[in-house]
């Protein structure tokens, strides 16, 4: 078979070459399909293996060899059981070099189907799609018939003219060949068959078949008859097949696709031009033969290509391989080979048709691909570091040695599980989430640190990195996780964090341990000095020296007691309750302001005191003592001047707090200005020279190392409100 015979057979429409006596040539594979018939049609009529065919084919096939140059119709044929067959065909007549036709194109095609649905319409008009028109030249009159009023697009009322009528062909050859055949027509009496487009009303461009009859009187035309049919979807046709074969010509000329066939009974082996290309050889060089493809194959795959050929021969299985071929300039191809087997009806092979495609590139391609394969495998399977390969659901595709040594699993075990079975409860919802943006497309990678539970249940901490591996389409195929072990770094660092924090508390402990003595003592230093100067005061009386006595040894005793529990302070951690003990609030307020009467005295202040005797909080004795004090000497410090100073110290249970307020009617802090810095080291607000910026960093300090809060309500001129939140006992 011929390169042109094979491009034959895939038109898509059901198409048949016959010679003078109505024998198949040949046929496309449509024709086959369509008509249900096998290639042992080939030698036989066409009326041999159709015998329900219509009569007016056979007339129009005569017409054709006759030397008519094309012919087209379609028709009805009315079988012995009554069912109806519709057939359209159109003929192309072959040519030889002396003018005589040789052979016929047939199309033809089995329209019942949709000559049934026509005819449910409007049947006996719309069965052949032919309308009618007569021009009368006496009465310079034209009429069109409703089918080529449709094929036209107008309406029914439209009334054509010459002019108007010949207008509707497509501006270029259609125009002007209709226009030179109305022409001769009417001079000379000449009739037409042509097919030509026109432009219907619509816009739309359709092709139609015209014919037309010139009917002469004493040698003048006095009328033209005819016939208009759409032959649209035919033509269309007829023209794509043609665009299709012009296409393949091209593509395989640009693909590089050789066609060969290989006659075998006469052993004679046919090449395109793009063979030649393919094997390197000049057309005037090569044979022609079976052997001198053998020639060009390289030893190492001859015997294996010469039985695919022979299996193939014989029926055993399809001819699809590959081989290496060299060139005359040495060069070595790698060929892919293609081919279908044609067989006569006794199903003896004729011939192979097939296709070489050069795949060297792709070969090498491929090779290339396998070592990277290899390479990366290698990579993977010995990393230092735990590698593993994870389905979209978390399902662990492939893990390598490393990370099963870091969990403890076997290979097989790691296999059966999730990353999600293993993965800490608290680190599973940033993992999903980020898995999640990757998905989306919003990321390709993300580095996380996180912990697993190994086989025994232990924690190990992690380092890991997620990239995503996309298919051709675009889409996700799997994930990739490189898993560095972390843990012995994290617990380098929760050791150092430890050690930090605990170096931390104790200078805190230190420091809160100045306060208190720098702070407590000069308290008690100062409130003795004041007594002790009322004593040396000569004009003092006998009962007021007696009280002064008396306040200098309550002072005394609270001096003593303050200095006893100082080393209560660097003993307390902020994160334990156990060290916390039970403290009456409303002795240890009583035992601060007895331990300050003397400054209490001296500046006029009134003492409001609302506590129950019984309500006991948890907290270190020292801490609240120091609170207490702080807040008291705080509110006669920043007293106004103006007016007397007036201190409320309340307390109420709320749940499991107690609620201790120390209120007063000093100078007030201005809160907008100086509310975030309030319990800041070293910040003042007053500008008072023996004011240090501690005592209420301290205090907080204090109050929050037993567990509790503190706030504060001031308003300046009005006075100020510190609310303690401390744990009930």
């Amino acid at each position: 078979m011929t390169v042109k015979q094979n491009r034959l057979r895939k038109i898509p429409v059901p198409l048949a070459v016959l010679n003078a006596n109505y024998v198949f040539v040949d046929f496309s594979e449509k024709w086959l399909s369509h008509f249900n018939q096998s290639e042992t049609i080939i030698g036989k009529t066409l009326f041999e293996c159709m015998d329900e065919l219509p009569e007016e084919l056979l007339s129009d096939i005569k017409y054709c060899l006759e030397g008519v140059e094309n012919r087209s119709d379609i028709k009805r044929v009315i079988l012995e059981n009554g069912d109806a067959i519709w057939y359209e065909w159109k003929i192309e007549t072959l040519k030889s070099d002396k003018g005589t036709v040789d052979e016929l194109i047939l199309v033809l095609e089995n329209v019942t189907d949709k000559k049934f649905e026509e005819a449910l319409f409007v049947k006996s008009q719309q069965v052949a799609r032919i309308g009618g028109w007569e021009v009368d030249l006496i009465d310079n009159t034209i009429f069109w018939s409703k089918i080529t009023k449709e094929i036209h697009e107008v309406n029914d009322d439209y009334e054509p003219n010459l002019e108007n009528a010949i207008s509707f062909y497509k501006e270029g050859i259609s125009r002007e060949t209709m226009s030179v055949l109305v022409q001769e027509g009417i001079e000379n009496g000449k009739p037409w068959d042509v097919e030509l487009q026109i432009v219907t009303a619509t816009g739309r461009e359709v092709w139609v078949r015209a014919i037309g009859e010139p009917e002469m009187l004493d040698g003048k035309c006095v009328r033209i008859t005819g016939t208009f049919q759409d032959i649209d979807i035919r033509k269309k046709a007829e023209i794509h097949y043609r665009s299709v074969s012009d296409r393949l010509i091209l593509a395989t000329n640009k693909a590089g696709i050789g066609i060969w066939e290989l006659d075998l009974p006469n052993n004679e082996l046919l090449w395109d031009s793009n063979m030649y290309d393919l094997y390197g050889i000049k057309e005037t060089d090569f044979k022609g033969v079976y052997e001198a493809w053998e020639a060009c194959v390289l030893p190492g795959d001859l015997e294996k290509s010469s039985k695919e050929v022979q299996e193939a021969i014989d029926g055993k299985k399809d001819f699809n391989t590959n081989f290496r071929v060299k060139l005359p300039n040495g060069e070595i191809r790698c060929i892919k080979a293609e081919a279908t087997v044609i067989r006569d009806i006794d199903g003896s092979a004729l011939k192979m048709i097939g296709i070489n495609q050069d795949i060297s590139q792709l070969k090498t391609t491929q090779l290339q691909l396998e070592k990277i394969e290899e390479s990366l495998q290698g990579a993977f399977e010995n990393s230092s570091i735990g590698m593993a390969l994870v389905a979209l659901d978390g399902k662990f595709i492939s893990v390598n040695q490393s990370l099963c040594n870091s969990l403890g699993y076997k290979n097989e075990e790691l296999l059966k599980l999730t990353f999600q079975d293993i993965t800490h409860p608290d680190d599973l919802e940033i993992d999903l989430s980020l898995l999640g943006e990757i998905i989306k497309g919003k990321r390709s990678t993300f580095q996380i640190e996180k912990r697993y539970f190994n086989k025994v249940g232990q924690l190990v901490y992690v380092l890991l990195t997620v990239t995503s591996v996309k298919k051709l389409n675009g889409e996700i195929s799997h994930f990739i996780s490189q898993i560095v072990d972390i843990s012995s770094r994290i617990e380098a660092e929760e050791k150092l964090k430890n050690i930090l924090q605990l170096t931390t508390n104790q200078n805190n402990s230190l420091l809160n341990f100045a306060h208190i003595v720098s702070h407590n003592l000069r308290s008690h230093a100062a409130n003795l000095t004041m007594m002790t100067g009322f004593l040396l005061d000569d004009d003092l009386g006998q009962e007021e020296r007696k009280n002064t006595l008396s306040m200098l040894i309550k002072a005394s005793n609270g001096l003593n007691e303050t200095i006893t529990h100082l080393n209560e302070v660097v003993q307390v951690k902020l994160e334990t309750e156990k060290k916390l003990s039970t403290v009456p609030l409303r002795k240890t307020v009583d035992k601060i302001l007895d331990d300050i009467i003397a400054l209490i005295n001296e500046n006029d202040v009134l003492i409001n005191i609302n506590i129950p005797n019984k309500l006991t909080i948890k907290g270190v004795l020292a801490y609240l003592e120091s609170v207490i004090l702080n807040l008291v000497t705080n509110a006669i410090k920043y007293r106004d001047l103006k007016r007397k100073a007036i201190l409320t110290i309340q307390a109420t249970l709320e749940g499991k707090y107690v609620m201790l307020s120390v209120q007063d009617n000093g100078m007030g802090i201005d809160m907008e200005k100086y509310g975030q810095k309030l319990f800041g080291m070293y910040q003042t607000f007053h500008g008072n020279d023996d004011a240090r910026g501690i005592g209420l960093f301290i205090t907080k300090y204090q109050i929050e190392s037993m567990g509790g809060k503190i706030t504060v309500e001031s308003q300046v001129g009005s006075g100020t409100r510190f609310i303690v939140k401390l744990l009930k006992a």
